[in-house]
């Protein structure tokens, strides 16, 4: 099996909101902003192919879907759709995905499987072939949103998810289409039910798996949120994610399952470490992997 990180449209937000009651003295040193107060994001996805035979994408990211006012709102910077650009680039077409998993259905992490904007023109998923992989708690969340992160989601595409009849709503630890290859976990602390997918490492230990690849979706965005008190103003609860944040560090720095970042714009993969104070860190930081094999 061959990993490959997929860079998809990239956003500029405001870093205050994106590092919440972290003062800017601090998160400027690891995320310069420009004028207007913004840093730099990627939306980055995780292909892996052949994964329990199938080619499977984690994530889409926010895609070309908005119209170019909202474009210029959420600060997405490229008008084409670049994850499938990325995708090319890889072999692939979005035709030969067989598996879609979504982390959750915020519109910077499933934007991306809506065709890019056109004038009168419907909302349209991309993947025709693809199952598409969301968490039971969060899908409830994503159908009747809350007020706190309404704003967040894209109302045509539960719809359009369930119309396909591709939807998978997984609950527990395995998918039906995947089976074991993948194992799912579940954070509450940035959105109800967010699904991170650990693809499982080559080795066992006591019956436990070692050296896999997680996807970390927004639970920890990049490399500066590995540091367990930072969070982001989006999250809906700060104290349970840190909570949440410290087990699952301490879980994958014990059993050598590395980190897969989808904002952090330099850096797609790193192995957690923990120094003498206990802060928790990365090393072996890997900026793009190309056909990397999962046990490299």
């Amino acid at each position: 099996m061959k990993l490959w990180s997929l860079l998809g449209n990239s956003q500029k937000l405001d870093g205050g909101a994106m590092f919440g009651n972290a003062p800017r003295a601090m998160w400027e040193k690891w995320s310069p902003p420009d004028d207007e107060n913004r840093i730099a994001l990627a939306c980055r996805a995780l292909l892996a192919s052949p994964l329990g035979g199938k080619t499977v994408l984690f994530e889409t990211g926010i895609g070309a879907f908005f119209e170019p006012k909202l474009r210029e709102r959420y600060g997405v910077q490229e008008a084409q759709h670049v994850l499938l650009d990325s995708l090319r680039a890889a072999g692939f077409e979005h035709q030969d995905i067989d598996v879609v998993v979504l982390s959750h259905l915020h519109f910077d992490h499933a934007g991306g499987l809506l065709a890019p904007w056109a004038e009168g023109r419907a909302p349209e998923l991309l993947f025709p072939n693809a199952t598409y992989l969301v968490g039971a708690q969060h899908w409830q969340r994503a159908i009747n949103p809350h007020p706190r992160d309404r704003a967040s989601f894209i109302p045509e595409l539960p719809g359009l998810l369930q119309a396909s009849g591709r939807l998978e709503i997984v609950e527990g630890e395995h998918s039906r289409v995947l089976g074991e290859t993948v194992r799912f976990s579940y954070s509450d602390g940035h959105t109800p039910g967010l699904m991170l997918a650990e693809i499982i490492g080559p080795e066992k230990i006591d019956g436990e798996p070692h050296g896999g690849v997680v996807f970390c979706a927004d639970l920890i965005p990049g490399r500066s949120w590995v540091h367990v008190p930072i969070t982001m103003g989006y999250d809906r609860n700060a104290e349970l994610l840190i909570d949440e944040k410290r087990a699952f560090l301490e879980d994958k720095l014990a059993r050598n399952v590395h980190l897969f970042f989808t904002h952090d714009t330099e850096c797609a993969l790193a192995q957690v470490t923990r120094d003498e104070k206990g802060k928790f860190g990365t090393a072996h930081e890997v900026a793009e992997l190309l056909a990397r094999p999962l046990a490299a």
